[in-house]
């Protein structure tokens, strides 16, 4: 029995099948549903016009987006240094009456023959001072038979005492201030190191 053996492998022959489908037909034709032919040079001259001038138009709007950006930029950072140069106005309006009642006091002490005028001037200006820092949420910080608080105090030295328990403050030098729970200033204290030799 004699085997025929095959004339290429698989793929030659749908190769060879393949072009011999595709001769004759013209490649360049159009297929049914392509269109029939390029649009003439009028429109497509009008269509790269059209997109030119959007083109123009895009960067017209972005030159103008830039430009108002800038504008609005500069504005913040001016309202921003008048914020910050202003912004204590009203605090310092609501102070000058304390510095009134300081003037009428030195005025007064000028023409005091003795002292008790200059001392009530004084008070009074502390008086206002005093309502001044409260109504604006500044509080002092008590001391008084209060233990030594790093938080609070600043102890610039210590003393033997036997009225005063180690560790507790003998004395303010200085007062110390609060605004709300935010430490302004701390208390400058001399503290405790209770009876000498103990």
């Amino acid at each position: 029995m004699t085997t025929l053996e095959p004339v290429g492998n698989e793929t030659e022959i749908q190769e060879e099948t393949a072009l011999e489908t595709v001769k004759g037909k013209d490649l360049h034709a159009p297929s049914a549903g392509e269109g029939v032919g390029i649009p003439p040079l009028a429109e497509l001259e009008a269509e790269i016009a059209k997109l030119k001038m959007e083109v123009e138009q895009s960067k017209d709007l972005a030159l103008r987006c830039q430009a108002e950006l800038e504008n609005y930029r500069k504005r913040v950072l001016r309202e921003k240094d008048e914020a910050i140069r202003y912004g204590n106005t009203d605090l310092l309006e609501r102070l000058l009456p304390v510095v009134d009642s300081f003037e009428l006091g030195l005025e007064a002490a000028k023409n005091a023959s003795d002292t008790a005028g200059i001392l009530v001037g004084m008070n009074m200006v502390r008086g206002k001072l005093q309502d001044f820092l409260r109504e604006n949420g500044v509080q002092a910080i008590d001391v008084k038979d209060a233990p030594f608080d790093p938080n609070l105090h600043e102890a610039v030295s210590h003393e033997h005492s036997h009225q005063i328990k180690d560790g507790y403050i003998i004395r303010q030098l200085r007062c110390g201030y609060k605004l709300g729970d935010r430490l302004l200033r701390p208390s400058t204290v001399v503290t405790s190191k209770g009876v000498a030799g103990s």
